[in-house]
């Protein structure tokens, strides 16, 4: 099929390849404009425009994709299809009435729940035990399209926001190849979801990651894995900023107040949350490398009765 593939971050870049590696003509890949990136503010480009430019497929980065002239460069191309995921703009009536097969959108969640920005990090900050890919028609409103195919995967007890980003992308590039072969042949059978088991999650923030003693040791646990490796959970250890990375949930009650050192010996520290402790593994504190918590301790002096705070 003459494909034209929309995407930008990491996470799109296996879906690019699998229409390549399949025999899929993509005629062209369109990607979000370059920015500048880090203290010296270098243009950063995206994964996706690096690995299509590998390829030598043509790259196009159109500030608004709604944009009547890029419109038309789109619908000069003559697609077949539009594959898209995690492309980064909304796509207007004029663009999805393009392709003679549609545009299919890869989307890292079991429809109709977690539609939106960021189903990958509330998986797993919900305590989901099962996540995966759908794919579907694309419509106006974001991610209500009539669903094709799906395919599940089981989150491990320690599954981060990272993790099950790279499992999700691997089974994207799979799953996109099986749905455009149904759609070319007539086999595919479409959908509609339950809007009423629709779940939206917005945007992540850094702020998400300030972390609230007063939660439950088992949500905070969630929250650590959730937004590792961004924007990553922190807390306030006497006016410096703490990352934490890796935790366990100490299933007992202590005295004290929420975010108070209740437990700390040379490989380990447990701070008090609102139901439960929390034995902290792994941490990194602002400006130095992330440490286990026993290379920490041996650096940094941490008391029985600290207390950590909500920022």
């Amino acid at each position: 099929m003459k494909v034209i593939f929309m995407g930008t971050p990491d996470f799109s870049v296996p879906a690019l390849c699998s229409l390549v590696e399949a025999g899929h003509e993509v005629l062209a890949v369109v990607t979000q404009p370059d920015k500048p990136k880090g203290r010296g503010k270098e243009v950063s480009v995206s994964p996706v425009k690096e690995k299509a430019l590998e390829y030598g497929i043509p790259v196009y980065q159109p500030v608004k994709a709604r944009a009547p002239e890029f419109v038309k460069l789109l619908t000069d191309l003559k697609p077949d299809v539009m594959v898209v995921a995690a492309f980064g703009q909304l796509l207007p009536k004029s663009i999805l009435e393009i392709p003679k097969f549609g545009c299919v959108n890869i989307h890292a969640s079991l429809l109709p729940k977690y539609r939106g920005a960021s189903p990958i990090q509330y998986a797993v900050i919900n305590g989901e035990e099962v996540s995966g890919i759908t794919t579907m028609m694309m419509a106006e409103t974001i991610d209500t399209g009539e669903m094709i195919d799906q395919e599940a995967v089981s989150l491990d007890k320690k599954e981060t926001g990272g993790s099950l980003h790279d499992k999700l992308g691997k089974i994207g590039g799979k799953l996109i190849v099986k749905t455009l072969k149904k759609l070319e042949d007539g086999t595919a059978v479409l959908q509609k979801q339950n809007d009423a088991e629709s779940c939206y999650v917005g945007m992540i923030k850094k702020n998400m990651g300030d972390i609230d003693w007063s939660m439950d040791a088992v949500s905070i646990e969630r929250l650590i894995r959730g937004l590792n490796p961004w924007p990553s959970a922190y807390t306030d250890w006497d006016g410096r900023v703490i990352k934490l990375w890796d935790a366990d949930v100490a299933d007992q009650e202590y005295e004290g107040v929420c975010g108070q050192v209740v437990e700390t010996s040379k490989n380990h520290l447990v701070v008090k949350t609102g139901k439960g402790g929390l034995s902290i593994k792994e941490l990194q504190l602002q400006g130095k490398k992330r440490m286990d918590i026993g290379a920490f301790l041996r650096g940094y002096q941490i008391e029985h009765g600290t207390v950590f705070k909500h920022m």
